[in-house]
């Protein structure tokens, strides 16, 4: 070798060799770094290669894996107690404003009981009353009920009495009415009406007088279908004056109560009876007997 001949560097042996060999590290490197991003957000660490001179026969070295960083465990907060708080303890001035304040609803509350007390009380009073009030006039129908009663029962034996007496007068004047028929005393008219005197003599003429003016104050309507012409026969008693001494009575009947009813009112218009002219008084008792057709 001269001076005048340049200096040519040998090719070393095995120089495809490296150059491929580091470009598959290259690559691996990269498919590496490529899954670190990927399997993480970390920003990954630069790794940087040198590239010897062709001198060193030697390989550049193989770069060191990284680990992964171990995820950190999860520290649960433990929840803090809750710190009651206690209430302050009330001033001097409140508890004896609360304690007044207690007192009155109590009073308030007793007083509200004594009066629904004293209201049942007088309550029940009334209801007491009301009940001897009612108890008091069931008692008073009760009595009345019996006075009634016992009205209407003497009452009944009273009319029943009275109905013997005028039976046992009916038969006595009947007795003395046969004894003056068999004496000649009678008075009598053809109109089919017949007035007789008892307790005095009166002749025939006073006892037609009679008969007509009883005749002329009967107001009646003879029914058409009236069977027969039965008589109606009533004693009559008088006053001196010629007044009613009382109601007459009725001897017999003609069963036919509106015609027994108008003779009775025909009576009573006939007062007062005259006095007889020949005896100069009015009998004291006389028999009234009028028949309905004979009108």
């Amino acid at each position: 070798m001269t001076d005048e001949t340049p200096y040519i560097v040998p090719k070393e042996p095995g120089r495809w060799r490296a150059l491929t060999f580091a470009a598959l590290m290259h690559a691996l490197l990269f498919a590496f770094l490529w899954i670190g991003v990927r399997w993480q957000n970390d920003t990954p660490a630069t790794i940087e290669a040198e590239v010897w001179s062709p001198e060193t026969r030697e390989a550049a070295p193989l770069p060191v894996p990284q680990k992964e960083p171990e995820p950190q465990p999860v520290v649960k907060e433990t929840p803090k107690p809750k710190v009651i708080e206690e209430a302050p303890a009330p001033k001097p001035d409140i508890a004896l404003e609360q304690e007044k304040k207690r007192k009155a609803q109590e009073e308030k509350k007793r007083h509200e009981e004594e009066l629904r007390k004293e209201k049942e009380k007088k309550r029940l009073e009334e209801e007491k009353e009301r009940l001897a009030k009612l108890k008091e006039q069931e008692e008073t129908k009760r009595l009345d009920k019996e006075k009634a009663e016992k009205a209407k029962k003497e009452a009944a034996e009273k009319k029943r009495k009275q109905e013997e007496a005028d039976a046992k007068l009916l038969a006595k004047a009947r007795d003395e009415e046969m004894r003056r028929i068999t004496g000649g005393v009678t008075g009598s008219g053809g109109t089919g009406e017949q007035a007789k005197s008892q307790g005095g003599r009166a002749d025939a003429g006073y006892m037609q007088k009679i008969a007509a003016r009883i005749k002329s104050h009967t107001v009646f309507n003879v029914p058409v279908d009236l069977v027969g012409n039965p008589p109606v026969e009533f004693v009559v008693e008088l006053l001196p004056d010629g007044t009613l001494r009382g109601a007459p009575r009725k001897l017999k009947s003609s069963n036919v109560p509106g015609f027994d009813e108008a003779v009775l009112r025909a009576i009573d218009k006939s007062q007062p009876f005259p006095r007889d002219d020949k005896t100069g008084s009015v009998p004291s008792k006389i028999t009234i007997s009028h028949r309905p057709k004979d009108q």
